[in-house]
């Protein structure tokens, strides 16, 4: 899947957008989680469906954008080539930590849970919400540092590298996309009863905070002239791949711009979302202002007629 055997690229043929979303795979652990996370959530919406309960449409919709997102990357043509061309890594990179955790977050997966779970695992669903490690794993200002520092020590130390070698290493480095880009989203969107919720000022603020983030790293890995991977890609245009390969340098640049690029238009589609999320709540908040105004009103009325 990772387009290396035994420590050694592989002879595959030159990178085609079609190729991307034609040459599939079964890969091991995205497989498994993707079976175990669909057959969840549509046991989930089955059992509200039987109980005479609906489910929103739209978050079943999220749901699924954010399934496929993750089955894209992880088992189709882009993964076949991500230890081959930087900037196919790049395109998975921002997948797996935008796209798959926004809308796995506007899916509220925990509210379904809580909604159908029997009472026991509902019971210790809701201690764990509750707990310390929550609270501090969902900390707003903890989890922006770890979103942003993450893909600066992935980057520029010798983690990645180590991805390209070892199999293992690379699927971790997955799980640890999905894994910090989720504890960054979830608070924000705010749908799921989790811990780490601020006002939706700060969310759009913490949101603001992260735009300069992109496009600094990617400007930064634009302007490297030194090849991240090290050894690894000049090593591939040594061998078949050599003759469709691009430039090492050409491709880097080519990446930086990906990450720059989709992490600003990413931003923004986030920065609808909460608009929208936030305009939704102050109509709700003030229509409990005018039932709680039209109640007071009511209760003066019939105050004044028994006087």
């Amino acid at each position: 899947m990772v387009g290396v055997a035994d420590g050694a690229p592989l002879d595959l043929p030159a990178f085609t957008f079609s190729r991307a979303l034609t040459d599939w795979s079964l890969a091991p652990l995205p497989f498994v989680l993707t079976v175990w996370a669909v057959g969840f959530y549509a046991l989930g919406i089955l059992t509200m469906r039987r109980r005479g309960d609906r489910w929103p449409w739209g978050r079943t919709l999220a749901f699924t954008v954010g399934m496929a997102a993750f089955v894209l990357a992880t088992m189709s043509g882009i993964a076949a080539y991500d230890t081959t061309l930087l900037s196919v890594h790049m395109v998975q990179h921002m997948v797996l930590s935008m796209i798959v955790p926004l809308a796995l977050a506007l899916s509220a997966p925990v509210t379904l849970a809580l909604r159908t779970l029997p009472k026991g695992p509902r019971r210790w669903l809701l201690v764990v919400l509750h707990s310390r490690v929550a609270k501090v794993l969902t900390f707003p200002p903890l989890t922006l540092a770890l979103y942003v520092v993450s893909p600066w020590a992935l980057y520029f130390s010798g983690w990645y590298l180590a991805s390209l070698e070892s199999t293992y290493v690379h699927e971790m480095m997955h799980v640890h996309l999905v894994i910090v880009g989720t504890l960054f989203f979830w608070p924000l969107v705010g749908i799921d009863p989790v811990p780490g919720r601020v006002p939706h000022v700060f969310r759009v603020l913490l949101v603001f905070l992260t735009l300069p983030f992109h496009a600094f790293l990617g400007v930064t890995i634009m302007g490297q002239s030194s090849l991240l991977g090290g050894y690894w890609y000049p090593l591939l245009h040594e061998g078949p791949m050599g003759a469709w390969l691009p430039d090492p340098l050409d491709d880097q640049y080519l990446a930086g711009g990906i990450l720059w690029g989709s992490g600003d238009f990413i931003g923004l589609i986030l920065f609808a979302v909460l608009f929208a999320q936030w305009v939704r709540s102050s109509i709700r908040e003030a229509a409990r202002e005018d039932r709680r105004l039209d109640l007071l009103e009511a209760r003066g009325r019939g105050s004044a007629e028994d006087g």
